[in-house]
């Protein structure tokens, strides 16, 4: 008598763990390893997304959230997190065989201390869409958090406030004065010429604007506007009839602008008087985002019956980190 291999499927209890086991406490509340926020919570307590969830929704921040694609991103361990900055370099001199040599400057150091909030998403779904078998929960899930987490923190990245939340570049203080002259953490502005407007040839002052930033900034640098914006830059013609504006030669390649990319934040302004609606800059070296640990999850059953809340955190900081990097166009006569 040969041997016959059992096709019956699986009992659902037989079946491998591995993410199952979080998919599970999504849509019953059970659990089978769950890591609490304090040593006295129960198996409601919150708990740490499976790795293969938290990546999936860092990608889709990536895609909703621009700022966060083109800035320096870094992961810390600690709520306290300072990061040194020093300005001045170090200047040296020539001197002959037996000239004196006498002491030379020294850099001057900054701490830069982000500063940030808990930023937060509160779903629900019903239990009977988690118990419908066709439902992917772990994907409804993650789109629902990267969703509300892009469009809030794009917004904290550009116009935020620094109280419970990043400090947007656009709310970091500005001057019209050049690199050098001008105070740690001040941005440099070029007017316009005119409120709300461009004076004279519009793409005179769009390069103007990119030899602000310094040839070191430049490599890796973009544009970023709106947009509204890029709508009326796109029309922006060189003496010759040729557009400054070239879009880009595949679907998944960003159009350029005076040969650098062209970023889309609908958080930027609109054209107005005295709006800084276009931003150039090398935001990788411009612009810090400090990100706290990983997302948690509180699965709350009881108190919006028959809906079940998906209570999500994850604390984020951000703050400009070098003023040089990041260049602004405000709308302004002077």
């Amino acid at each position: 008598m040969t041997d016959t291999v059992d096709a019956r499927p699986l009992l659902e209890g037989a079946r491998p763990e591995g993410d199952a086991a979080f998919a599970r406490y999504i849509r019953t509340g059970a659990t089978l390893e769950t890591k609490a926020f304090t040593g006295t919570t129960g198996e409601q307590g919150g708990v740490a997304i499976p790795t293969q969830l938290d990546g999936t929704i860092d990608a889709q921040l990536v895609s909703l959230s621009p700022i966060r694609a083109i800035a320096n991103v870094v992961q810390v361990g600690s709520a306290g997190y300072r990061k040194l900055v020093t300005s001045g370099g170090t200047p040296a001199g020539w001197a002959g065989e037996t000239d004196p040599r006498p002491v030379t400057a020294t850099p001057t150091f900054h701490e830069l201390v982000p500063p940030g909030g808990e930023l937060y998403a509160n779903p629900s779904a019903s239990q009977a869409m988690l118990d419908d078998a066709l439902f992917d929960s772990e994907a409804w899930l993650a789109g629902e958090i990267a969703t509300e987490f892009a469009k809030a923190e794009g917004a904290a990245f550009v116009n935020g406030t620094g109280v419970g939340r990043p400090r947007g570049f656009l709310t970091s203080p500005a001057s019209a004065e050049a690199d050098g002259a001008r105070a740690f953490g001040t941005l440099q502005y070029l007017a316009s010429g005119a409120a709300g407007a461009f004076a004279g040839d519009p793409a005179d002052r769009l390069i103007d604007l990119v030899q602000a930033l310094r040839a070191p900034y430049r490599q890796g640098a973009c544009f970023v506007m709106n947009a509204a914006t890029a709508a009326q830059v796109r029309k922006v013609k060189t003496r010759d009839g040729q557009f400054l504006w070239q879009p880009g030669l595949a679907a998944a390649q960003p159009a350029t602008l005076l040969g650098y990319p062209v970023v889309e934040a609908e958080d930027m302004p609109d054209v107005a008087a005295g709006s800084a609606s276009i931003a150039f800059g090398n935001f990788r070296l411009g612009y810090l985002i400090a990100d706290r640990g990983d997302t948690a999850v509180l699965r709350d059953p009881y108190s919006n019956k028959p809906f079940v809340t998906f209570y999500a955190t994850r604390r984020v900081a951000g703050c400009v980190s070098d003023s040089d990097a990041i260049k602004l166009l405000k709308f302004v006569e002077k």
